[in-house]
């Protein structure tokens, strides 16, 4: 009993601190690492100094490519991720 009334006292606080629930942290870590893992497995595209980080299952891009065409490729490898919901790629 005492470790149900701990583990609920960390997801209320997770809730707390995030203004999400512990599945929607959950969600939103599943996605960056979705994304993250295809950027890095996408070798033509050399995508690896994209950060990626996602709130609410709106994936934000950010950093650095050479071109047009990276750029492109890095959203479109983001919406590729299951529970995205928006990219926004800067």
């Amino acid at each position: 009993m005492a470790a149900l009334l701990v583990m609920l006292s960390l997801v209320a606080g997770c809730h707390s601190m995030t203004g999400k629930t512990a599945g929607e942290n959950i969600d939103d870590a599943t996605i960056t690492a979705s994304v993250k893992a295809k950027l890095v497995a996408d070798k033509p595209s050399n995508l690896t100094r994209v950060d990626v980080d996602t709130n609410n299952a709106t994936v934000y891009l950010n950093g650095v490519v050479e071109s047009a065409e990276q750029k492109a490729r890095a959203e479109q490898l983001a919406w590729q991720a299951k529970g995205v919901k928006s990219v926004v790629n800067n």
